[in-house]
């Protein structure tokens, strides 16, 4: 039996600077903290705009899931607007980025990977290959009866070929190929 971890056990802490709050969903190795951590899954509730933190030598994927839309400016000029029913935006979290709410907060699902691995999030639909995968875990973002899972539960997945179901996304994170 594959673990869950049951979103109605999530506890969110505050930002320090206060624009929003986070709860870790996961972190490899377990114990690991900011600075050694292989890869982490959290969701975020964003409340205002305001800067993102910048974490070297790390890749983000970030889906927003539920209420209002943003946009990330990085430094760089590129600019990402991303909303619920979106797609999943990967970026590099060297980067310093701005976030602007374009209207109600948001609650957004994060998968965070240190180089040299890869992260990647796949939507309803989307097939899975298990080339390079080291792991793979599903988050539902309704009840799914079918699959055992409430709202916003995450369950590690079985490494092997996978579409995912309508309703969920798949995080995956692999060495680079």
């Amino acid at each position: 039996m594959s673990r869950i971890y049951p979103g109605m056990e999530r506890h969110f802490a505050s930002w320090k600077n206060g624009g929003g709050e986070t709860a870790e969903i996961l972190c490899h190795p377990e114990g690991a903290g900011f600075d050694d951590f292989d890869w982490r899954i959290s969701t975020a509730k964003v409340c205002q705009s305001g800067p993102f933190s910048v974490f070297p030598g790390i890749d983000r994927v970030l889906t927003v899931i539920e209420g209002g839309a943003m946009r990330l400016r990085f430094e760089t000029g590129e600019r990402i607007t991303c909303h619920p029913d979106g797609v999943p935006h990967a970026f590099s979290g060297e980067v310093p980025c701005v976030a602007e709410l374009l209207d109600e907060a948001l609650l957004d699902l994060n998968l965070m990977v240190r180089a040299p691995l890869k992260g990647a999030v796949y939507q309803g639909g989307d097939e899975v290959a298990v080339e390079g995968l080291l792991a793979a875990y599903l988050f539902a973002l309704k009840d799914h009866c079918a699959l055992g899972l409430k709202r916003h539960d995450l369950q590690e997945l079985l490494l092997r070929k996978t579409i995912v179901p309508e309703g969920t996304l798949v995080l995956t994170v692999r060495c680079q190929l």
